[in-house]
């Protein structure tokens, strides 16, 4: 008899109300699980039509000249994809950035500099130092500009060159007190003119 005194039955209420807050914990594991794994996976597993997309592999900086190790095929919705967007390898390589642009993001039409390819017949590039610092900051690849020699010397100021193209601007030292070196292509007319007095006389461009 003290046995069967001391026996307690379970509570059935207790045990109920654990198995339920176990149940519904495994239940919101589970969900959110599968929210992950639906953010995780491309469109095409969402039903949502999608598109291969040229995407930067890396950071790029304006001017860089596009390789293969530097752009990759992203699929895309097509209400993510902007204006413009690349769809194809083939049609970045070898081309260069107007802007520098991030890891990931897609590059489109304007993104790319509209240069002539380094192969164009009749044509040089020439490193022109400019004078003024601040004017590079204005140029991107791509840029139309003049080449302005600079009066001195009794020598006024002339025009060297017109419809110049851009191709690239270098880095400025902190410390240089001139502009950095602005790769121009021009006619091979005039391209040897330009470089000779760009190292005799301070040089500018204007832009168009």
């Amino acid at each position: 008899m003290d046995a069967l005194a001391r026996f307690h039955p379970p509570d059935l209420s207790r045990l109920r109300g654990r198995r339920t807050r176990l149940i519904r914990r495994w239940l919101a594991a589970c969900l959110l699980l599968a929210g992950a794994l639906l953010c995780a996976s491309p469109g095409s597993a969402r039903g949502a039509p999608t598109n291969p997309t040229v995407v930067a592999a890396h950071d790029l900086p304006a001017g860089a000249s596009l390789r293969a190790a530097d752009v990759r095929l992203a699929d895309f919705p097509d209400d993510a994809r902007p204006s413009g967007v690349l769809s194809s390898l083939d049609l970045v390589d070898g081309r260069s950035l107007a802007g520098a642009v991030r890891a990931g993001e897609p590059l489109t039409d304007l993104r790319l500099a509209t240069i002539p390819a380094p192969g164009d017949p009749g044509t040089s590039t020439v490193p022109v130092r400019l004078a003024d610092a601040a004017i590079a900051g204005l140029l991107t690849p791509g840029s139309r500009v003049d080449v302005v020699a600079a009066p001195e010397a009794g020598a006024p100021a002339s025009v060297l060159a017109g419809g110049a193209t851009v191709v690239a601007i270098g880095h400025q030292e902190p410390s240089a007190a001139k502009g950095p070196l602005v790769l121009l292509r021009l006619p091979e007319a005039i391209a040897t003119r330009v470089a000779t007095i760009s190292l005799e006389r301070p040089v500018t461009v204007t832009l168009r």
